[in-house]
């Protein structure tokens, strides 16, 4: 393997290059190769000026992800920051593509920077359970307003390196191609000018008397719901302000520290990497997807035109169909709207907005329209009978090869594509609302589905910057199965004693962004009454059944889309708890001859988990989701739940199986049908295992 640092001189420049493809990441051999460097152009007396700067597509975007968890060796990149600043000849840095976290810590070390104006920086750290820990807390206040400093190290945001460079972290854009070029035109100014080093150290933090910590420090407690890193990484950015480099350096290694040793970080790598290995799915394993450059939609509806939007944002060809003109044309506005708000939210340029608009994008009325499309999706209301002649039409007009693939939530996509002579071209495609919005995609693979099939969903997902997950066949697939189950033990919950709003305060309080009564309330009660009713033929005697949501139904309280559900809303007011709710509940706990009692906070949280663990347990027992980090991906993606938990099965291994288990076996007293065991819980309970073991 060749070295991923080398030197090579230009009169009296050394310049010292990373090429550590694919994104350069700042792994140990990395790091050792710029010490060693930088100390070889420092030895060398013909040397005046070092480039730092790197081949490829970008600068260092971050630390190599095969060394998280690994002990660290050295030279650490504290070490190698500051050995860096420390170079008696003036260190300028190159910057293209993206430098983040450790690349950007990187730069900072260096005396000056230059940036090719398409760059993009960054430090991303709190988004994995930690903070920078290379000098990042530190050298950012003091070469940009502090303020200014603390939002991009609290929230992870990136910023364009225009806007570095009105801020004062870079030095001189370059509107070339070539850092290594503007890098080096840079370094011979400087050398022409005299200068000499210019270490961030030596400066005050910018600003400092401008920030109220007490304040700021509130706000990001907020909007961390929960979250250590961004607080700690603001404790870290106030160091800078009140101690000497040195020390401010100290208190950011020890709160680094603190963050690396906690569970929360667990929890956020163990995302982060969940995230990585779902496309990993067996049965396409060096199989060629089909094409995905023209598809087509069938139906316009909130769902059908967020998919077309997606689809269009992702430089694909959309031609969307609808029963009438009417309809047709609604769609079109709907898929308008939605551009314009990428456009004013700065993800599309107006010019690729325009010509989305006029060469990529039609509706239609007629299927025949779909005869080219390399694949289809349809978005119609959840009927089977309705779908089953959607396909039947489509089966008629698509070309052979064509992929069609439904976005039902729940129903048998087995029996959908039996309406078809091609059922080995069916497959299920679960988009999440808004899906122009929401990352997750179940690729729902039935019995017949062809892998190349399978491929070309998984294909079309990473098109369209989705987060792709295998799920098999059943009621609900991975996450809208366990969604019923946990929903059920909520119902319970309520029915043993606790009110909804109790549930939703302490679930957000757990984490959740919003309570599941108030997740309802904003999708619609109608919606979770239709497919109740839809199972009401099949429901086991046994069930005891909680009413009080569809008595809501029947008296026409839907949720926000009627004003009155389990809250009440009212424009520019915060939703408040309906009365009537209580009313409602304390009718049917009497008909059903339930006394209720006080239930903890603890208690409807341990409920909470232990329904959905024990699904998901179920799910992967049954083979519907390939492995238990699959099962954290969807419900960390397309449910809420709090990443810095990563996940219900995560979560789960970290309290231990066992108490999941026990908690199970206390709730059966209660109800002992809700509450039964999955088999694969209790056979890893009783191999004193975890489903960290099933991940592999």
């Amino acid at each position: 393997m060749e070295d991923p640092v080398t030197i090579t001189r230009e009169a009296n420049i050394a310049i010292v290059e990373v090429n550590n493809p694919p994104v350069n990441a700042a792994s140990h051999a990395v790091r050792l190769g710029l010490q060693l460097n930088v100390k070889e152009a420092e030895a060398n007396p013909e040397v005046e000026a070092i480039l730092i700067c790197c081949a490829g597509r970008t600068f260092i975007a971050g630390a190599d992800i095969k060394e998280f968890g690994k002990p660290p060796q050295d030279p650490s990149l504290p070490d190698l920051v500051n050995q860096i600043e420390a170079s008696t000849k003036p260190v300028i840095v190159a910057i293209h593509g993206t430098a983040l976290g450790g690349g950007l810590e990187v730069a900072m070390g260096g005396h000056y920077r230059v940036a090719l104006t398409s760059a993009k920086m960054g430090l991303p750290e709190v988004n994995l359970g930690i903070l920078p820990g290379a000098g990042g807390t530190q050298r950012l206040p003091r070469l940009i307003p502090v303020a200014k400093a603390a939002e991009m190290i609290t929230s992870a945001g990136m910023i364009s390196a225009k806007e570095g460079h009105e801020l004062g972290l870079i030095d001189r854009l370059d509107e070339g191609d070539d850092p290594r070029a503007a890098g080096l035109a840079y370094a011979k100014d400087l050398l022409a000018e005299g200068a000499g080093p210019s270490r961030t150290s030596d400066n005050a933090a910018k600003d400092a008397d401008a920030v109220d910590f007490d304040a700021l420090r509130a706000k990001v407690k907020k909007s961390a719901r929960g979250i250590m890193a961004p607080v700690k990484a603001l404790d870290a950015v106030e160091g800078a302000t009140t101690m000497p480099f040195a020390e401010g350096l100290k208190n950011e290694r020890a709160l680094f520290t603190e963050l690396l040793e906690s569970d929360q970080r667990a929890a956020l790598i163990h995302a982060f990497f969940a995230e990585r290995s779902v496309a990993k799915v067996k049965e396409i394993e060096g199989v060629a997807p089909r094409p995905t450059d023209k598809i087509g939609v069938v139906g316009g509806g909130t769902m059908g035109a967020g998919i077309a939007t997606s689809a269009l944002l992702a430089g694909i060809d959309v031609t969307l169909a609808e029963r009438d003109d009417d309809a047709a044309n609604k769609a079109r506005a709907t898929v308008e709207k939605n551009l314009a708000g990428a456009v004013k939210r700065g993800k599309l340029a107006q010019a690729k907005h325009d010509a989305i608009l006029a060469n990529a994008f039609r509706t239609t009325t007629d299927y025949a329209d779909f005869g080219e499309r390399d694949l289809v999706i349809e978005a119609v209301f959840e009927s089977m009978e309705v779908k089953r002649e959607v396909f039947g039409q489509l089966d008629a007009v698509c070309k052979p090869g064509a992929v069609l693939a439904t976005n039902t939530s729940y129903l048998d996509i087995n029996e959908i594509a039996a309406a078809t002579k091609r059922p080995g071209d069916v497959l299920g495609l679960h988009f999440f609302s808004p899906a122009h919005v929401m990352k997750l995609l179940e690729v729902v693979v039935a019995d017949q589905t062809d892998p190349t099939v399978t491929a070309t969903g998984f294909a079309l997902g990473k098109k369209m910057k989705k987060i792709a997950v295998r799920a098999g066949v059943c009621d609900g697939f991975i996450g809208n199965r366990i969604l019923s189950h946990y929903q059920k033990a909520n119902f319970a919950t309520v029915l043993a004693g606790a009110s909804p709003f109790d549930v939703d305060r302490a679930l957000t309080n757990f984490g959740l962004a919003m309570g599941p009564f108030a997740v309802s309330d904003l999708a619609g009660l109608d919606i979770g009454w239709a497919n109740r009713k839809r199972l009401a033929e099949t429901r086991d005697p046994r069930e005891t059944y909680a009413a009080f949501a569809d008595k809501l139904c029947e008296q026409g309280h839907f949720g926000r889309k009627t004003g009155k559900g389990f809250y009440i809303y009212e424009e520019g007011e915060k939703p408040q708890p309906n009365p009537e709710v209580e009313e409602i509940i304390a009718a049917e706990r009497a008909e059903k001859g339930i006394t209720p009692r006080q239930i903890s906070d603890e208690e409807i949280v341990d409920r909470y988990m232990a329904a959905m663990v024990n699904e998901a347990a179920r799910v992967v027992g049954d083979g519907i989701a390939q492995r238990p980090s699959d099962v954290d991906v969807v419900l960390l993606n397309g449910y809420g739940f709090p990443r810095w938990r990563g996940g219900p099965m995560h979560y789960a291994d970290t309290v231990g199986l066992a108490k999941i288990l026990n908690d199970i076996g206390v709730l059966q007293k209660e109800d002992d049908f809700l509450w039964q065991p999955a088999p694969l819980l209790k056979q890893l309970v009783e191999e004193d295992r975890n489903f960290a073991s099933l991940n592999g």
